[in-house]
């Protein structure tokens, strides 16, 4: 039987080093193998301080996209300067049978040029997989039509097409903060709407 990969999913941290303290001791307390950073780790790029460090300090391994408050060059050192720290903006990563690629662009609901690279990110990304038993598809954005647009901001029609033309067993979206904790079925795709309220499953 196949060991299964269990993964805590945070975004939209903004900078709480208090909650990364206290998710970095949850990761511990539950052995988890794999922490996912779904963008905005920062508050407008304020401080870089002790957002990442406290998980690796854990011996975590750590993946990490850009949300609207960070750009993709902070996402790039950040990736460079930790160890065991990897950034999935338009890659991937496997871990045996277990496939994760990832966009954290942002197309504020719209379906001009931004959409479009959101697509070509997570396609490129998807692509580099090649074929796994099972996929991760991690986004900054929340798809286009999904529960949480009861706030009122529209979802990215790129995220959804991808949803619905890549087939992940779960997508992991953030952004939205009210949003936090929602979980629905898109096809046979499990999205997981995380923002700050960190989710841990097992894949």
């Amino acid at each position: 039987m196949e060991k299964k990969t269990k993964i805590l999913a945070v975004g939209d941290i903004h900078g709480d080093t208090g909650l990364v303290k206290r998710l970095a001791k949850r990761a511990k307390d539950e052995k988890v193998d794999l922490v996912i950073l779904a963008g905005d780790l920062t508050l407008a790029e304020s401080s870089l301080t002790n957002l990442i460090g406290p998980f690796i300090k854990e011996n975590k391994q750590v993946l990490i996209i850009p949300g609207n408050h960070e750009s993709e060059e902070t996402i790039k050192f950040l990736a460079e300067k930790y160890p065991n720290t990897k950034n999935i903006h338009g890659y991937s990563i496997r871990k045996g049978n277990l496939g994760i690629f990832g966009s954290g662009t942002i197309d504020w609901g719209a379906d001009g040029a931004e959409s479009k690279k959101i697509f070509r990110e997570l396609d490129k990304a998807n692509k580099y997989l090649g074929e796994t038993k099972k996929k991760i598809m991690v986004t900054h954005m929340h798809p286009r039509d999904s529960n949480s647009e009861f706030t009122g901001f529209v979802g990215s029609s790129a995220v959804k097409k991808a949803i619905k033309q890549f087939h992940p067993d779960i997508a992991i979206c953030a952004h939205i903060h009210e949003a936090g904790g929602l979980i629905e079925e898109i096809g046979k795709t499990t999205v997981i709407h995380v923002a700050r309220t960190a989710a841990i499953f097992e894949i």
